[in-house]
């Protein structure tokens, strides 16, 4: 009898501790972040255009965590000179990147 009673207790040890370390983990998606914190650096901008203006960005995060801006993938320049400008060496907080990866990241300005 003292075995079975030892066993429940163990087995339920094991299950509570199995729960509460389950708990707090929550999904993280950190290029859902990064896109996150680059779409609040380019949000506030003063194009007038007539028509959307799309770019596929190439970039790179540094050892500090920042943005080097390696391509702008578009047709129009000012828009190139934009997107680096605003992203080009901006620190971003992401956990989980990898330096030297090389990301690509679609870019649209809309009328």
């Amino acid at each position: 009898m003292r075995k079975i009673s030892l066993v429940v207790a163990a087995v339920t040890l094991l299950a509570v501790n199995s729960v509460s370390a389950n708990k707090n983990l929550e999904p993280v998606n950190p290029n859902k972040d990064l896109s996150v914190q680059i779409h609040s650096m380019l949000e506030s901008n003063s194009f007038d255009v007539s028509e959307d203006l799309t770019a596929n960005v190439q970039f790179t995060i540094n050892k500090d965590g920042e943005i080097v801006v390696l391509s702008v993938d578009t047709n129009d320049a000012s828009l190139e000179g934009f997107v680096k400008g605003r992203l080009n060496y901006k620190k971003v907080e992401v956990s989980d990147m990898k330096e030297g990866r090389t990301y690509t990241v679609p870019v649209r300005i809309a009328v």
